[in-house]
């Protein structure tokens, strides 16, 4: 049983870049389906299919690295908010990821959005994980 499904989510992606797989496959729910949608419009991943065959459902994405050197496009997913310990911010509380470059994934009352999103919709909620 898994108790944290969104630290299982970005864990199954990080060990997949290290192992130099292309496609990860992930048991789907709407919170994962969402953080997926939100990487991709961010450009971390290449695409991204849901596969209802199963009772749960099923995330496929393709991972994207560079061409050159083979680097991963995702070089940190960080988990923030735990089960043990949730952290939530007001969208003044939002800090800068990566100097600006990264993305904070945060889960509001009007959806899971990213950081800029939420601070132009002026809605805080529990920021998810950072990726950059």
């Amino acid at each position: 049983m898994i108790t944290d499904p969104i630290a299982d989510f970005l864990t199954r992606i990080r060990n997949a870049q290290m192992a130099g797989h292309r496609i990860v496959e992930i048991p789907a729910s709407n919170l994962k389906k969402r953080i997926t949608e939100i990487l991709y419009n961010q450009g971390y991943i290449l695409k991204y299919k849901f596969e209802e065959d199963s009772k749960q459902g099923v995330i496929k994405i393709a991972l994207k690295y560079d061409a050159a050197t083979k680097e991963p496009a995702i070089k940190t997913l960080e988990r923030i908010s735990r089960p043990g310990l949730r952290q939530y911010a007001s969208p003044t509380e939002f800090r800068r990821v990566k100097n600006g470059l990264g993305v904070a994934i945060v889960s509001t009352s009007k959806g899971v959005m990213t950081d800029k999103d939420a601070k132009a919709q002026n809605v805080g909620g529990e920021v998810l994980c950072y990726v950059y």
